[in-house]
C-alpha cells in the first residue's frame, strides 16, 4: 500500500520515549521566577525565613537546633538560591530583550509604512489640488453666466431701437 507524502497530507505523529516538551516552558518559568524575585512579597518572605531561621537556631533547645552560629547552612542555602536566581534573571532579561527587539522592528516597519502612506497621500492631495485648479467651481460658473447674461442683455438693448 503506497502512502501519499504530499504537502496536503498530514504526517502521522510518532511515538517517542522522550515525550513532547515545550521548549519555551523553562523560559516562561524563569520569567515568572524573576518577576517574583522583584516583588516586595519575595523580600518579606525571605526576611521572615531568615529571621525564623536565626531565631530558631539561637533560642531553640540545643538538641533541636540544626545550624549553630555563624549559620553556615543558611549561608549555603542563600548562596544556592542566588546562584540559581542570577542565571534565571539573565535568561528572563534576554527573553525580554528579544521581545523588545521584535517590537522595535515591528514599530520601525509600521513607521516606514506610515511614512510611505503619508507621502502617497501628500502626492495624491497635491495632484488633486492641481486638478482642481483646472476645474471650474460653481461660483465661477455662476459669475461667468451672470457676466454673459449681462452682455447679452446689453447687446439686445443696443440692437433694438428704443420703442419709445
Amino acid at each position: 500500500m503506497a502512502r501519499n507524502h504530499g504537502l496536503d497530507t498530514p504526517r502521522e505523529s510518532r511515538r517517542s520515549l522522550r515525550g513532547n516538551y515545550d521548549s519555551e516552558a523553562f523560559g516562561r518559568l524563569s520569567e515568572r521566577f524573576a518577576r517574583f524575585l522583584g516583588t516586595a512579597r519575595f523580600l518579606v518572605y525571605m526576611t521572615v525565613f531568615v529571621f525564623t531561621w536565626v531565631l530558631w537556631n539561637i533560642f531553640a533547645p540545643v538538641n533541636l537546633r540544626w545550624d549553630d552560629y555563624p549559620f553556615i547552612f543558611l549561608t549555603l542555602i542563600l548562596s544556592l538560591q542566588a546562584s540559581y536566581a542570577a542565571p534565571l534573571i539573565l535568561l528572563a532579561q534576554n527573553r525580554q530583550a528579544d521581545r523588545d527587539r521584535i517590537a522595535l522592528n515591528e514599530d520601525r516597519a509600521r513607521g516606514d509604512r506610515n511614512m510611505a502612506d503619508t507621502e502617497y497621500l501628500t502626492r495624491e492631495l497635491a495632484s488633486l489640488r492641481i486638478a482642481l485648479g483646472d476645474v471650474s467651481t460653481r461660483d465661477f460658473v455662476r459669475s461667468e453666466l451672470e457676466n454673459l447674461s449681462q452682455e447679452i442683455v446689453e447687446e439686445l438693448r443696443k440692437s433694438k431701437p428704443d420703442a419709445k
